[in-house]
């Protein structure tokens, strides 16, 4: 009579191969977490990005509608507030009361005062560090003031340096043009105002 092995030992070595996880399976595992959380620090980094320039863009528009308002209260004296350059990160030269030639000796000083702290805010004096650093400031910051030369149509713009390139503003927005490298790592905000 012929013996037939026994079942026996064939489930033992079963059992033996289905314990636990193999060393490839632990390691296939951890590359997709790996993979999962690299995708999630990018997510983060941009997203830390854009909200960096959505700051700066909302800080340049106040900066824009401050001149505005300032310029708004000075009516008298208006056409004094045109800058013949940009003003801010580069250039903090500011107009002269001697460089008006119209308005009341108050209005003249009110113009040179209000061209002067939009300068200020413009290099960060808004904000101070408690060791009296300005840190309040757009990147790079720069205003201009320019005047249709056919219409009282004044264009108050601030332009700053981005995080990254894009593309550059319309050409119909100059204000600091040339001051950051490449126009396309500029940023600018811009509106037009009639001042009569």
């Amino acid at each position: 009579m012929k013996r037939l092995p026994s079942r026996r030992p064939m489930a033992a070595l079963a059992n033996q191969r289905q314990r636990g996880a193999t060393l490839i399976e632990v390691l296939v595992t951890l590359v997709i977490l790996m993979l999962g959380l690299l995708g999630l620090v990018g997510v983060m980094v941009q997203s830390q990005r854009a909200q960096l320039e959505s700051y700066q863009r909302v800080q340049a528009l106040m900066l824009v509608q401050d001149m505005a308002a300032r310029m708004s209260n000075n009516k008298a004296v208006v056409g004094c507030y045109v800058l013949g350059s940009f003003i801010g990160t580069g250039n903090a030269t500011v107009p002269t009361v001697a460089s008006c030639a119209s308005g009341t000796a108050d209005q003249k000083t009110r113009m040179v005062q209000d061209v002067t702290e939009w300068r200020d805010q413009l290099l960060g004096a808004a904000e101070l560090a408690s060791n009296g650093d300005k840190i309040g400031a757009v990147l790079g910051a720069r205003g201009c003031i320019t005047k249709d030369a056919t219409s009282n149509l004044y264009q108050i713009s601030v332009a700053w340096q981005g995080s990254g390139a894009t593309s550059a503003p319309p050409a119909g927005i100059p204000c600091g043009s040339g001051q950051y490298g490449s126009d396309a790592a500029r940023r600018a905000v811009s509106i037009t105002v009639q001042l009569s």
